[in-house]
């Protein structure tokens, strides 16, 4: 399920001093890739979850949890809905942990290629993607849930799966494959995106009962 801007005056009424738990949760992105990803790990714990197409402030800060935290905050503020923003990142060892929070810059602006080329004559190719997945509803305390997956940064382009840098992240689970090798169904298994949606859905699973 996919939700404009444009908020159904039947879809704010759902708001409350204190939201209940157990109804729908709004996934406040852009990005149709990351809600499928999102999508896929919340059914296996039997969460609803829909995409809210939102335009969200652009916030500039070196730490991915307060990025995801401030969005999911403004988001419930706006739409009165209890919602889930993430905020994800590549970071390399050789470049001081660059692109880091500005990975979404960084790939628009140079690419994969871009980042091959950085790291042409390094031997050091270690990295992580790191994930914050957000929670905020009306009422409620923001919760934050990481999930981060080590790998490195593989030498050419390899694979047409998944999204962003996957064709160049090799992680450590499957040597010798990067992301964009990977099944979905592999990809999920392993992903920072899915450790962290992973680690919400046990602590909201929790706070429903």
């Amino acid at each position: 399920m996919i939700i404009g801007n444009h908020i159904k005056r039947e879809t704010r009424q759902l708001a409350d001093k204190t939201f209940p738990l157990g109804r729908l949760i709004y996934f406040v992105t852009n990005n149709v890739h990351k809600f499928n990803e999102a999508r896929l790990v919340l059914a296996k714990y039997n969460i609803a979850v829909a995409m809210l197409r939102a335009k969200m402030p652009e916030i500039q800060d070196d730490n991915i949890e307060n990025i995801a935290k401030i969005g999911a905050i403004e988001a419930s503020r706006k739409t009165h809905l209890p919602v889930i923003v993430e905020d994800a990142g590549l970071f390399i060892d050789a470049l001081n942990g660059f692109p880091g929070p500005y990975s979404s810059y960084v790939y628009r602006t140079l690419g994969k290629e871009g980042i091959l080329r950085l790291l042409e004559g390094y031997e050091n190719r270690r990295a992580r993607f790191k994930s914050a997945v957000a929670f905020h509803g009306p009422g409620m305390e923001t919760k934050c849930f990481l999930g981060v997956v080590k790998g490195k940064i593989s030498k050419t382009i390899r694979g047409e799966s998944g999204f962003g840098f996957d064709p160049i992240f090799e992680p450590d689970e499957f040597p010798g494959r990067t992301f964009g090798e990977l099944s979905v169904e592999e990809k999920n298994r392993v992903s920072h995106r899915s450790r962290a949606l992973r680690s919400f859905a046990e602590w909201y699973l929790k706070m429903k009962n």
